[in-house]
C-alpha cells in the first residue's frame, strides 16, 4: 500500500536516517531464508553497492535467522521495522518511566536475536572448563537480559501502582481524567498545550513525544479536569511496545473520556481512526466515552463548528489547535461529555441530608425551596449535572 510505504519513509527520516534508494516487491509469503526472494535479496545487495549504504530497513517484521542472513548477504545493519520503532521510541524517552519502558521494550527484542553469537568460540570443545564456552557465553547473556528484564518490571510495577494511587486520588476528589490519544502527529500535544497552558514538545515528525503528561485544567464550561497527553499510535505497533507502555496506556483505559485527535488534513484520516480504535480496544479502552476532534482545519479549509448525531449528542468537534480555532467549542463539548452542562430540576431531601442542603447552598444553586409536612426539603436547583451526581454518590 502506498501509504504504508509513506508512513515507512517517515518513520526512518525520525530515527536520523537519510534515504537514498527504495526497492519495493510483492509476494504472497515471506521466504524463509531471506523473507524476500533470493533474486530480490541480491538486488537489495547490489543497491547496497552502488548507494554506499550503511544500514537496510525492511518495513516487516524479520525473524532472528532473515535478519542474520540478509546482514550477511549485504555486508552492513539490517533493521526491521520493530527495531526502527523501538529506536526512534529510545531516542524520544525522557522521563525515567518512559527510558525504562522502552529500555523493557528493547530487552525483549534483543532475547529473540541472541541465537549462537557466540560460535566462533566453540572451536575451544574439549577439556575442563573449556566444554562449550560458546553455549556458556550466550546462557550468560540471556540469564543477564532475563535478570534485567526482571529488575525492569518490579520498577514499572511500582510505579504503576504509583499511578493508581493518583487515579484513585482523582476519583475521590471527583476530579475527572481527559486523555487525549490519536495516531502520531495529528497534533494532541499542540492541543495539550494550547488548552492547558503546558509546553510539551511538539514537532512536526513521527513519536515527537512519548511520556505521559498529567496537567490540571479549570473553565466555567468545563470544571476541574485532569488532561493526559499520550504517546501516539500507528498500524502494526509492536507487541512488546503495547506491553511495555501498559502503565502509561492504563491512564487512558481510566479516563473518563477519550479526545481522539484526528488530522482533518490526512488523506489516510479514516484508516488511521481505525487503527486507533484498534489499539483502544487491545487495552480495554474501547467503551470508554470518546469525542472524536478534528485537528488541522486550517488546512483543510474547514471553519470551526460542532456536529451531533440524531440524539443530540456531540460527536464531532472541529478545530485547529496551532491556531486557536474552535477551542470555546471544544470547551463546551468536552464539559457536556463530562456532565458539566447546568441542569435545573426538583431535589427532595429529607431532614437528615441537611448537609447535603448546606452544600447546595454554598455553591449557590438553590433556586426555590420549600418544606412539606413530613419536613421534607423540596429544592429546585440549578448546577452542573456531575456536580449534582457527585453529592448523591
Amino acid at each position: 500500500m502506498a501509504e504504508d510505504l509513506d508512513e515507512f519513509k517517515e518513520l526512518a527520516i525520525s530515527a536520523g536516517a537519510e534515504i537514498v534508494a527504495v526497492v519495493t516487491t510483492t509476494r504472497s509469503a515471506p521466504e524463509s531464508k531471506y523473507f524476500v526472494g533470493s533474486g530480490k535479496a541480491e538486488e537489495i545487495r547490489d543497491t547496497v553497492q552502488v548507494t554506499g549504504s550503511e544500514l537496510v530497513i525492511f518495513n516487516h517484521v524479520l525473524s532472528p535467522a532473515q535478519e542474520r542472513n540478509l546482514e550477511g548477504l549485504v555486508k552492513c545493519r539490517v533493521l526491521d521495522r520493530t527495531g526502527l520503532i523501538l529506536d526512534i521510541f529510545a531516542q524520544r524517552a525522557r522521563s525515567f518511566e518512559g527510558k525504562l519502558q522502552v529500555e523493557l521494550a528493547v530487552l525483549k527484542h534483543l532475547a529473540t536475536r541472541l541465537v549462537r553469537g557466540w560460535t566462533h568460540l566453540e572451536r575451544q570443545r574439549g577439556g575442563i572448563g573449556l566444554r562449550g564456552p560458546g553455549e556458556t557465553q550466550l546462557e550468560t547473556d540471556r540469564r543477564l537480559i532475563r535478570n534485567r528484564i526482571k529488575v525492569i518490571t518490579s520498577r514499572l510495577d511500582r510505579l504503576r501502582k504509583q499511578r493508581e494511587l493518583g487515579r484513585r486520588a482523582r476519583k475521590r476528589a471527583v476530579v475527572p481524567t481527559v486523555a487525549l490519544v490519536g495516531y502520531t502527529n495529528a497534533g494532541k500535544s499542540t492541543l495539550f498545550n494550547k488548552l492547558t497552558g503546558a509546553k510539551v514538545y511538539t514537532a512536526n515528525k513521527l513519536f515527537a513525544t512519548l511520556d505521559p503528561t498529567l496537567r490540571r485544567y479549570d473553565t466555567p464550561k468545563t470544571g476541574p479536569v485532569i488532561f493526559a497527553d499520550t504517546v501516539g499510535f500507528i498500524r502494526h505497533l509492536p507487541h512488546d511496545l503495547v506491553e511495555a507502555f501498559q502503565a502509561t496506556l492504563e491512564e487512558v483505559s481510566a479516563a473518563n473520556l477519550l479526545l481522539h485527535v484526528i488530522d482533518a488534513h490526512d488523506d489516510d484520516k479514516d484508516l488511521h481512526t481505525q487503527q486507533v480504535d484498534q489499539v483502544l480496544e487491545s487495552i480495554g479502552a474501547h467503551e470508554v466515552p470518546r469525542l472524536y476532534v478534528y485537528n488541522k482545519i486550517d488546512l483543510a479549509s474547514v471553519l470551526p463548528h460542532i456536529d451531533r448525531d440524531d440524539t443530540g449528542k456531540i460527536r464531532r468537534v472541529f478545530i485547529s489547535a496551532t491556531k486557536q480555532l474552535g477551542l470555546e467549542e471544544l470547551q463546551e463539548a468536552i464539559g457536556e461529555a463530562l456532565g458539566y452542562d447546568l441542569i435545573e430540576q426538583e431535589v427532595i431531601l429529607l431532614p437528615k441530608q441537611a448537609k447535603i442542603r448546606a452544600e447546595l447552598y454554598a455553591r449557590e444553586a438553590v433556586l426555590s425551596e420549600t418544606i412539606d409536612e413530613h419536613g421534607r426539603y423540596h429544592l429546585h436547583v440549578r448546577m452542573p449535572r456531575v456536580e449534582l451526581e457527585a453529592l448523591f454518590s
